[in-house]
């Protein structure tokens, strides 16, 4: 509740060394992770989702926006695989999928996450992954919707939509 929320400052410990020591992750807070492709970034995600459901207990919330049908069974398979399915949401708009769908999936995320963490009691890792693809998927929905796109190109809403995540 907003009326308990502390204004200290925690780090929050990851189990992942070089994580913890060189770019301390911080209770509460947002963290990008950019890098091309095949570089590693789900390999850390599913690392990080593992860590906490079984060093803390936590549960992981995954967002899939945009995603290829096969890196979503894939993801499945790693979570089954080292017994962490249980202590993961997953939710999927794969590339396929209408862009209102795309663009849903990520705020469909943030509920599951808010549920965890004030009716559960629980702490949450929220992941989405690919923060570009929901833009990508409002902007197309704002085009559908006829709406006339900022001079670079983004829908003229896009700060609402980014506020609202």
């Amino acid at each position: 509740k907003f009326d308990q929320l502390e204004s200290k400052t925690e780090m929050f410990e990851t189990g992942i060394k070089v994580i913890d020591l060189l770019t301390p992750y911080v209770q509460g807070g947002k963290i990008g992770l950019f890098g091309g492709a095949g570089v590693g970034k789900t390999v850390l995600i599913q690392e990080m989702i593992y860590r906490v459901a079984e060093n803390f207990g936590g549960v992981s919330v995954f967002a899939g926006v945009g995603e290829r049908t096969r890196e979503g069974n894939d993801l499945i398979e790693e979570m089954q695989d080292s017994g962490v399915l249980d202590k993961t949401a997953l939710v999927f708009g794969q590339m396929d999928e209408p862009p209102g769908t795309r663009l849903r999936v990520a705020l469909s995320a943030l509920t599951m996450a808010e549920y965890f963490r004030d009716v559960q009691q629980q702490d949450v890792l929220l992941f989405i992954d690919n923060i570009f693809r929901f833009t990508q998927a409002g902007s197309e929905v704002s085009t559908l919707l006829g709406r006339m796109p900022s001079a670079v190109g983004y829908q003229p809403n896009l700060a609402d939509e980014m506020g609202q995540l």
